[in-house]
């Protein structure tokens, strides 16, 4: 198949999220499995310190505000030259420090920003004589596309036949925008209706792409369910309930290149389901660097946004609790203001026992994984989730909550269930912090018990949550888009 991919954000170019990890390695896993993918992307700034060559194209004329903009091309090649890149330049909307805005408050011009992406990227990879087969938009950021596919290109040649996918990775994050925006769509007022982007007086981007879409999937089967209902909805649960039977989930997957703590370079050792002796080496070395007494207690980890959704609060209340047991913590990540203080007084209040960095290290990340016994994700929701899944592979026993992608991927353990039975890690239902203080007692109890605690690292390690995997997914996706 002939496949358009655009998205906001991928690996190793641009990155603020999961989305970015997703969409830097789906384009390169397709191309494996045989076919022709190209990736859309915004040209920021930031892409200039990429490991990625990129060129001058000839530039393109947009429509814009019934005038016409020519906006700039740059092209490149991601895996080896196997995904072909074009990058949309526009320097007045994409140059700048942050891909959606600085200092936490977004960019007020959003808006316009992603309107001529998704239009530059409709004139820009128009190929006459054969039109893509699959056009696939990733979040509220590319929705437009989709739009204007089933709008504004209906008739135009380049496009007939194509079929469209969108991706939700979290329906959370809409694209709201106020009504006196609209123009600069150019989409025609007959979309402005509370079947397609209207919303509550506003303009709903994700909403484009849900009402347009030939085919829609999230990035797991539960937070396809979930997203259905008034709780995990967001607003748009009515419209995905019109839609639920082209609604799919697909379990995100995981570079096992990247991570593998078998290959990995990031760690002081190596090590695998057969051979664990170089986590133990991982573990001691991780609390040196983090400056936590080297003992052989469990040490649990954690590497996270600060937010109230991944469930943060949680953590603050019980940490007093659980640092009173014979633990340690490390904790890695940056958010929201009240949250960094209150990790920072506990660890200051207990440094042979809590550990806190708040940035963000990706080399650090990988070593928590290989160093931690147990890893943290109590999320109040999760669309699908990639640290339990880097978890599973470093042996790195995950407590999640049961939402999302994290019930779809963790089996939780059961005190009741001998030992051989399929658990990988330990789960909970209620996001309270009693519930989550008790399923951390049980895990540490089991982690007491070394022969039963080996069982759970060697079967999370023994999972298939790869991105050859999800690939193969979302080609069914496409074939399904093409029957239609």
């Amino acid at each position: 198949m002939n496949i358009l991919m655009l998205a906001s954000e991928a690996v190793p170019l641009a990155k603020t999220g999961g989305l970015a990890d997703v969409v830097g390695t789906l384009p390169i896993e397709l191309a494996r499995l045989g076919h022709d993918v190209r990736l859309a992307l915004p040209r920021y700034a930031g892409i200039e310190a990429a490991p990625v060559t990129l060129k001058k194209a000839p530039a393109v004329r947009v429509p814009w505000r019934g005038d016409q903009l020519e906006v700039g091309i740059e092209t490149g090649a991601l895996g080896g030259g196997a995904v072909p890149l074009t990058c949309i330049r526009y320097d007045p909307f994409f140059a700048r420090p942050g891909l959606y805005g600085e200092d936490g408050r977004d960019y007020p011009d959003n808006l316009e920003r992603f309107v001529l992406f998704c239009r530059a990227v409709m004139e820009a990879c128009k190929q006459p004589g054969r039109p893509p087969d699959v056009l696939h938009a990733h979040d509220w950021q590319s929705a437009l596309a989709v739009a204007y596919l089933k709008t504004l290109y209906r008739n135009d040649p380049a496009w007939v036949g194509t079929r469209a996918l969108f991706t939700i990775h979290n329906i959370g994050y809409q694209g709201h925008f106020p009504v006196s925006a609209y123009d600069a769509t150019g989409l025609p007022w007959s979309e402005y209706t509370p079947e397609r982007l209207e919303y509550y007086g506003q303009v709903n981007l994700l909403k484009g792409g849900l009402v347009h879409a030939d085919i829609l999937n999230t990035v797991s089967p539960t937070y396809a369910r979930e997203i259905q209902t008034a709780e995990f909805g967001y607003g748009l649960e009515g419209v995905l309930q019109v839609r639920k039977d082209r609604l799919f989930g697909v379990t995100n997957g995981i570079d096992y290149n990247v991570w593998n703590p078998a290959t990995d370079s990031h760690l002081p050792a190596r090590y695998s389901a057969a051979d664990l002796s170089g986590k133990r080496e991982c573990k001691r070395a991780l609390q040196t660097e983090v400056k936590l007494p080297a003992r052989d207690v469990p040490l649990v980890g954690m590497v996270s946004r600060l937010a109230f959704q991944k469930g943060i609060d949680l953590i603050v209340d019980i940490l007093p609790r659980l640092l009173e047991l014979d633990v340690q913590m490390v904790v890695l990540g940056s958010g929201d203001p009240s949250y960094q203080t209150l990790l920072a007084e506990l660890s200051a209040r207990h440094p042979d026992k809590l550990a806190v960095r708040l940035v963000f290290d990706e080399r650090l990340a990988h070593r928590i994984e290989a160093g931690a016994d147990l890893f943290l994700m109590p999320s109040r929701y999760e669309p699908c989730g990639l640290n339990q899944l880097y978890s599973l592979r470093y042996g790195t026993v995950p407590v999640v909550r049961k939402t999302g992608g994290l019930a779809d991927t963790v089996v939780p353990y059961a005190p009741d269930v001998r030992l051989g039975a399929a658990a990988t890690g330990f789960g909970f239902e209620k996001p309270e912090p009693e519930v989550l203080l008790s399923t951390l007692l049980l895990a540490l109890r089991v982690y007491r018990d070394k022969e039963e605690w080996t069982g759970l690292m060697r079967r999370g390690m023994q999972q298939d949550f790869s991105c050859q995997r999800s690939a193969r997914q979302y080609v069914e996706l496409y074939q399904r888009a093409l029957a239609l």
